[in-house]
């Protein structure tokens, strides 16, 4: 199987965005900041920054433009935002993004809970961002939610996954990324899924967005992997709980994801070393520990460590 693995692979970081969206405690603009700068030091190559979308929607991400301007942006480091709508995409271009992302759900029911529209307004919505955003020089990612199933509607078509693939794709979206929201895939379902979406997107064109709300992401990645899938989300120290799922694991932690690639042999240009502290600095901030495995396992390493060492 090791032949069927990629060389390497882009760590997709939505900690600041995702995670902290999905956080109970409001982090201060200052602190985000230094998230930011600290995950931009440990060789990630694409983090999701903020959120343009209304602070009424989302409060935690109220101060994007702020952050945004805040940051201190390492070169060869991709930075992005995602928008909602054609007034969150000019606050993004004016605040310097250079990349935005828009999202919307395979399910009819969440789509409308999470954005209040339907797919169709969605997607006609679209029609106001991605196009002004490629003309102003932006480039566009997209996310597609309860790919795997939804809280409402229970399993989803992979063939309504394809569709709004197709429509991504010709609206000028260069990478699309699916999610397993709930975190309720398990591998036999995502080989099967990614089979029917890669046999009309290309695959270089497919990210995946695992949550691990039932402990199951690195393998439902395995399996991507296998199936040439080179682009993976993830967030520092697991941020972000399941709004469906109280008290459970979401984000796929990134310290788990790079930990199991660098030993499976695959370059990510991640420093383990430098990520640690960037997740412990962001677990202060929101109040709480942080479900990473890799995280607390190095943690609980270097307890002992000083313990034996004290007189």
């Amino acid at each position: 199987m090791r032949e069927r693995f990629p060389k390497r692979v882009t760590v997709y970081e939505v900690g600041p965005r995702d995670g902290l969206q999905n956080e109970s405690r409001l982090v201060p603009t200052a602190e985000k900041i230094a998230f930011v700068d600290a995950l931009s030091d440990t060789g990630l190559r694409a983090i999701e920054i903020s959120s343009f979308v209304s602070p009424r929607w989302i409060p935690q991400l109220a101060d994007g433009a702020q952050v945004s301007r805040g940051i201190r942006r390492r070169p060869g480091v991709l930075y992005s935002a995602l928008v909602p709508n054609r007034k969150g995409l000019d606050n993004a271009l004016a605040a310097g993004m250079t990349e935005v992302a828009v999202f919307l759900s395979a399910s009819e029911t969440h789509n409308l809970k999470n954005v209040n529209k339907t797919i169709a307004d969605t997607l006609r919505a679209f029609e106001e961002v991605v196009g002004p955003a490629r003309a102003a020089g932006a480039r566009v990612r997209a996310y597609v939610s309860t790919v795997y199933g939804c809280p409402y509607e229970g399993d989803v078509d992979p063939a309504r996954v394809v569709a709004l693939s197709k429509t991504l794709r010709e609206m000028g979206v260069y990478q699309i990324s699916l999610g397993d929201t709930i975190g309720v895939a398990n591998p036999a379902q995502v080989e099967r899924v990614l089979e029917i979406v890669l046999a009309d997107i290309p695959v270089g064109e497919i990210a995946m967005h695992m949550h691990d709300t039932r402990g199951t992401a690195l393998a439902n990645c395995l399996v991507g992997l296998t199936m040439g899938i080179t682009t993976f989300d993830a967030a520092a120290g697991g941020l972000g709980g399941c709004p469906y799922a109280p008290g459970a694991s979401g984000n796929l932690a990134t310290e788990d994801l790079v930990a199991c690639l660098h030993a499976m042999g695959i370059d990510t240009g991640v420093d383990l070393e430098k990520l640690i502290p960037a997740s412990q600095m962001i677990g202060v901030a929101v109040g709480k520990e942080l479900p990473s495995r890799y995280l607390k396992a190095h943690l609980g390493q270097a307890a002992r460590l000083m313990r034996k060492r004290a007189p």
